[in-house]
């Protein structure tokens, strides 16, 4: 029993110090790239966005604002915040629709980190986050453009902790809250998928993801829902699904309901939205990620 054992843990191990020797490099830039991003761009990214308000462009602004989101360094929580600022300013609903959700769905470190899975993944996933975005800001603009589709009263803009005058301390420190908040999540995610190296059947996985592409989509979309821990903790699993045979719109359907449902976003969300237009929120994800997927393995 006891050597059984210990073959076991020779396995996980091994699988666990292969999956970590490719992703940690990923992880690690990401982290660095991520924090040099909130420390010397985080304001001029949001100015930006905010002066938008200014220019002109109708519904063509929703274009810019989703790139602006996706440049955002801020999770759901810091970026409703903003956005509510932005409400206040005059922003319009159908770009502040389109920059939260491509801020929910993609930023930068999450760009780094996804270069783990090969080029094609990532653009896909920049693509089809990119779509997403614009999407949601080309439909709170036909069906809310006479009335307000957000309510921020719950929010006021936080102050922001990246104000040591010490610059490479600011940076230090925003780095070290960065690992505080993904390390534990990136852990597990290479745990998980080293399990699931060891013990799940390839034949099995590429049977549910990979050849029954229409299922394997509406499965992959629907386990994004309560399987997304982080978007580093899931590149580990990710990578080792699409090795085994996940198809890539199967890929694309979580990689979109994950961030988009995972359960912080969604209590941020849910106060902006109310019930009825939270459940919309909802709809609106499973059904983009489902179609874009199969558009993807077409």
């Amino acid at each position: 029993m006891i050597d059984i054992l210990h073959r076991e843990y020779v396995y996980l191990w091994y699988y666990f110090s292969i999956q970590l020797h490719q992703i940690f490099p990923y992880w690690l830039l990401g982290m660095v790239i991520g924090s040099v991003v909130s420390v010397f761009a985080k304001e001029r990214i949001h100015r930006l966005f905010s002066n938008l308000k200014d220019k002109k462009w109708g519904v063509f602004g929703i274009v810019p604002a989703c790139l602006l989101g996706i440049a955002s360094p801020l999770c759901m929580y810091g970026t409703i915040p903003i956005a509510a600022t932005f409400s206040e300013k005059g922003m319009r609903d159908d770009w502040l629709a389109a920059f939260m959700m491509s801020s929910i769905l993609l930023n930068p470190q999450l760009i780094i980190y996804s270069v783990a899975l090969g080029t094609k993944v990532l653009i896909v996933r920049i693509s089809a986050c990119l779509l997403c975005g614009i999407m949601a800001g080309l439909l709170v603009h036909v069906f809310y453009k006479e009335k307000s589709f957000f309510n921020f009263s719950s929010f006021s803009e936080t102050k922001s902790r990246d104000t040591d005058p010490n610059i490479l301390l600011r940076l230090i420190r925003n780095f070290g809250r960065n690992v505080k908040a993904t390390g534990l999540y990136f852990l597990i995610g290479i745990a998980l998928s080293a399990m699931f190296q060891r013990y799940v059947p390839t034949d099995a996985f590429v049977n549910l993801f990979g050849k029954n592409e229409g299922f394997g989509v509406l499965m992959a979309a629907t386990i994004g829902v309560p399987l997304y821990m982080c978007g580093g903790g899931t590149i580990p699993i990710l990578q080792q699904w699409l090795y085994d045979g996940m198809s890539l719109g199967s890929a694309a359907a979580f990689m979109i309901t994950g961030p988009a449902t995972k359960i912080t976003n969604l209590g941020a969300v849910k106060i902006v939205l109310g019930t009825r237009r939270f459940i919309m929120y909802l709809l609106y994800v499973i059904l983009f990620s489902f179609l874009i997927g199969l558009i993807i393995n077409i």
